[in-house]
């Protein structure tokens, strides 16, 4: 490989660092939500996959079946995290090309 095109190279992969690094600066930023039991329970995650908000529909508040509660919150986190996961890695794969990129969302091994 030439000089030439190693150095193309190299300004290709610091073009791609920065795009990848802006894109998952913009994801960690957005929220995704997600819902169980019929939306009864609502939960909102960021990018980070911090947890934001838990709306709990007063309905449901059963002292008698604490369990299913815990069911559904577990659910609906899960499926937000999930979300935003996958978000990620089809955001990333985008600029990537799906490449396989040690330590990337979208890109690892």
């Amino acid at each position: 490989m030439g000089m030439g095109n190693m150095n193309k190279m190299m300004k290709q992969v610091q073009k791609m660092q920065t795009e990848m690094a802006k894109i998952q600066g913009e994801l960690e930023e957005r929220n995704y939500e997600a819902t169980a039991g019929g939306g009864v329970v609502k939960v909102v995650v960021n990018g980070k996959n911090e947890v934001l908000d838990i709306q709990i529909d007063p309905e449901v508040l059963d002292p008698d079946d604490v369990e299913m509660l815990q069911d559904l919150i577990l659910a609906a986190t899960n499926e937000a995290l999930k979300k935003a996961q996958e978000t990620m890695s089809t955001e990333m794969g985008k600029i990537t090309g799906n490449m396989k990129i040690p330590g990337m969302p979208g890109g690892m091994f």
